[in-house]
């Protein structure tokens, strides 16, 4: 008899000893911590302030144990209420929810308490638990990035778009931005201001090359989502290009362009062309004059080094977006993104209709401007309002096309208008609108609105400064074409002093003719 009670706790052990052997060899416990569990949640029926240090960490779903969670979401619930929190308010709190004895009864949460003698270390424990967390998601999104991976029937790229929004959840959910001391907040401010005082030019952010523009807005602001939009054929992808090339080759300013309508080397051919002064039409239609080849091999040399990056992948759904966006910032440190243009992104989610898809883009640009610190500028499409409208026709906010949320979460608004577009030949102070380019800022949320006026060069579709001298200009019908209009103010100044003309004098023909670029197409 005594014999046989010896053998049952012994051939007990050895079933345990099994089991636990079989479940190391067989397969693997999900990464947990639920001693860990039971103390921060002891800590925070003890003391008050333990609730304040754990609250911001975690979440319901953060426990392993269903028991656990539910008497975190009972503590949350009491939080939120502003009442006490303790074990006689909770275990109140979950027998009126029905709970109680699904945790395990009022001598499992008294006995919580137990495991722990103070909330000292209750921070450390609750970043833990969300470590734990993290791992059991990570599995869990893994898991059906295999599975998925397997079936033969899905699409590869809506597996590898299951896989990068799972993965983004995940962090959006987790790793989120602590708090700064308005202390230290200050000390930040202040360096960024020391920095720009010491900019000559008094542009604080990434700057245009246009003057006026810069002068505005002292160059694109870091996390700002600047909203640019005109009607179709108002030179939008012209716009943004040349300030692109103006950041990137003569600031040296890192540039993503995203490019959704035309491809890259489209794009790089109009780049070209605002680079060296050759038509588009004839870097469209090749060229066979050798001094059109020196030309543009002698001019290109900036453009081809400046740190530009151009992404053609068509329907870019905001998860791309976001990892490209990422990596470019990591890898080569970009200041300036460009979207070209919003409309044509996808929300990767399926459900709700385009005005809510537009309203997920918008808000999730505005989140990764955010994110990595750069200002992003989103090309966006107008509504034909504005072509029924009378008057002048020049755009405004409530013209934005399919979501008053575009407007809602930019800081700036940005409109295009060239009055040429719709056939008038003057503005209303009576001057020529040929080649003539409004920038209207509409909405800026840091700053004041006013209308810049730029020049368009057709042949290159291309925008400049409209004082500035353009080497690339020719005389005659093309400076017309161009959009320049002679001696437009000439005569009306009145300091104007007019002297014969000295082109014919051999002295003057030579020094003129030395000063001038031998590249230059005439």
């Amino acid at each position: 008899m005594d014999d046989k009670k010896q053998i049952k706790p012994s051939n007990k052990r050895g079933l345990v000893q099994t089991t636990v052997n079989a479940v190391s060899e067989a397969g693997k416990l999900p990464p947990q911590a639920p001693d860990i569990e039971e103390a921060v949640i002891g800590a925070m029926l003890l003391e008050k302030n333990a609730v304040n240090d754990a609250i911001d960490i975690l979440q319901p779903e953060s426990f392993y144990k269903p028991a656990h969670q539910k008497i975190f979401s009972t503590i949350l619930e009491l939080f939120a209420n502003s009442e006490s929190i303790d074990i006689l308010s909770v275990t109140e709190r979950l027998r009126k929810k029905g709970e109680l004895q699904l945790v395990g009864g009022p001598g499992y949460i008294a006995q919580l308490t137990s495991r722990i003698a103070s909330a000292a270390h209750i921070e450390y424990h609750a970043r833990i638990i969300s470590e734990k967390f993290i791992l059991r998601s990570l599995i869990e999104v893994s898991s059906d990035v295999i599975k998925n991976a397997y079936d033969e029937t899905k699409d590869v790229f809506n597996v590898l778009n299951e896989a990068e929004e799972g993965l983004f959840k995940i962090a959006e959910g987790n790793l989120k931005k602590s708090y700064g001391k308005v202390g230290d907040l200050v000390q930040e401010a202040i360096e960024e201001i020391q920095k720009a005082s010491e900019n000559t030019d008094g542009v604080s952010g990434v700057p245009t090359g246009f003057t006026d523009l810069d002068r505005l807005t002292s160059g694109w602001q870091k996390s700002d989502m600047i909203v640019l939009a005109a009607r179709p054929g108002m030179g939008k992808t012209a716009f943004v290009l040349s300030m692109a090339a103006n950041s990137a080759v003569q600031f040296g300013q890192g540039v993503a362009v995203f490019s959704l309508e035309m491809s890259s080397v489209q794009l790089t051919k109009r780049l070209m062309a605002m680079q060296t002064g050759i038509s588009s039409e004839k870097l469209r239609k090749g060229f066979t004059d050798q001094a059109d080849w020196d030309q543009l091999h002698g001019k290109i040399n900036d453009l081809a080094t400046a740190p530009l990056f151009i992404d053609d992948t068509p329907a870019l759904s905001i998860f791309e977006l976001r990892a490209k966006c990422r990596r470019l910032k990591m890898q080569h440190d970009i200041q300036l993104v460009i979207i070209d243009y919003l409309q044509l992104m996808t929300a990767g989610t399926s459900g709700g209709n385009r005005e809510q898809e537009i309203s997920t883009i918008s808000r999730s640009i505005k989140e990764i401007a955010k994110e990595i610190s750069v200002p992003i500028i989103a090309l966006s499409q107008l509504s034909r309002s504005v072509e029924t409208r009378g008057g002048d026709k020049r755009p405004m906010l409530s013209d934005l096309r399919e979501s008053g949320a575009i407007e809602q979460d930019a800081d700036m608004v940005v409109f295009i208008y060239r009055p040429e577009y719709y056939g008038l030949v003057e503005d209303e102070n009576g001057m020529p609108t040929d080649g003539i380019g409004e920038i209207i800022v509409a909405k800026h949320r840091n700053g004041s609105l006013d209308t810049i006026r730029l020049r368009f060069i057709k042949q290159l579709t291309k925008f400049d400064n409209l004082d500035a001298f353009d080497e690339f200009q020719l005389p005659g019908a093309q400076a017309h074409d161009a959009g320049m209009s002679s001696n437009r103010d000439f005569d009306s100044n009145p300091e104007t002093m007019t002297m014969q003309s000295r082109m014919n004098d051999d002295d003057d023909d030579v020094t003129f003719t030395s000063k001038m670029d031998d590249n230059v197409p005439f």
